[in-house]
């Protein structure tokens, strides 16, 4: 089967992001799947090589290069080096070239260079120092797709999470809260894990207040705006259940009844998901028109470039980007 061609951003200069890349775009159990292309920096990637006795792909092409690659390559940025910025430090430079990582790869899929964007951790504040006004990966792919709403999924074989609302304070989540952006979510959550299950998932949908509003006496938002989207999903023949009590979602059993947990916001899902899954967890976006993973896990700048950083989470999510780009894949859910 022909290995799809996947772009992988390096991230955060200052971060893990450099040694990930790295180490995954040599994994034989990347390379068997996917062509790997790092869309980076290659005076941090051959800096950081140095350091810690790394391979760098042997190709090595300007950003400007057209060509699809056969083989693990590093497409150049050129936009940042090891004397801009310290290691393990926010700093705007760096997140001005993350930013810049991310638009090229998305640039060039978009354009059918790429079959695929696997995304290494970006800093948020390093955005924000950068003037990027954008809370993180999902709103950005949004933007430049010019598709959604976008949807964050956490995934992995033993739990599957979707997020309503994202990077959104807790106090503001309320008021997003509304039938239609629950129902797109539960919708584009069916059509993802269709995609990546090879069948029709089982989709739990979570309530917002404990004791799933106790009928009302503790909030209104299932009534609201939780229930009527279940029912308009069911009405498109959806198999779905809810809205179901947050604190008792994810026990085993309630593990063993779905593929899938609908949360409401941020903490709701990623909580349980790190606790179960975090080494080798797969953020996906859904809803834009292209693939794209990233692994669960952030920066890490309190390891970044000392060698201590582990490519599982990377590789996990390469490989589910080979899958649902239709490439050979090796994960089994």
């Amino acid at each position: 089967m022909t290995r799809p061609v996947i772009a992988l951003t390096m991230g955060d200069p200052a971060g893990v992001g450099p040694e990930l890349c790295l180490k995954a775009a040599a994994a034989p159990s990347v390379t068997d799947v996917c062509v790997p292309v790092i869309v980076g920096s290659a005076p941090v990637l051959q800096a950081v090589a140095e350091r810690l006795d790394l391979p760098v792909p042997d190709r090595i092409v300007p950003a400007t290069n057209a060509d699809r690659p056969d083989g693990p390559s590093v497409l150049d940025l050129d936009n940042i080096g090891p004397a801009d910025f310290t290691p393990g430090e926010v700093s705007a430079a760096c997140g001005n070239a993350a930013a810049e990582f991310i638009r090229c790869a998305v640039a060039a899929t978009t354009a059918g260079r790429f079959d695929a964007v696997t995304t290494a951790p970006i800093s948020k504040k390093a955005l924000n120092e950068a003037g990027i006004a954008f809370p993180g990966h999902t709103e950005m792919l949004e933007e430049l797709t010019g598709a959604g709403p976008a949807v964050m999924m956490l995934h992995s074989p033993r739990v599957t999470v979707s997020l309503v609302t994202t990077h959104l304070a807790l106090r503001d989540v309320p008021a997003a809260l509304e039938p239609g952006r629950i129902a797109h979510v539960i919708r584009v959550t069916h059509e993802g894990l269709t995609r990546i299950l090879g069948r029709p998932p089982r989709i739990a949908v979570l309530a917002f207040n404990c004791h799933a509003g106790e009928q009302g006496l503790f909030g209104d938002e299932e009534a609201r705006a939780i229930v009527p989207a279940i029912d308009a999903a069911r009405a498109d023949g959806l198999d779905v259940d809810g809205p179901l009590p947050p604190d008792t979602a994810f026990t085993p059993a309630a593990l063993d009844r779905c593929d899938a947990h609908v949360c409401m916001y941020h903490d709701q899902g990623l909580i349980p998901f790190k606790a179960l899954s975090f080494k080798g967890g797969v953020n996906v976006t859904l809803g834009i028109p292209i693939v794209r993973t990233s692994p669960a896990h952030g920066t890490a700048f309190d390891i970044a470039w000392q060698g201590a950083a582990d490519p599982a989470g990377l590789i996990a999510a390469l490989d589910l980007a080979a899958r649902m780009a239709g490439g050979a894949c090796r994960m089994i859910n």
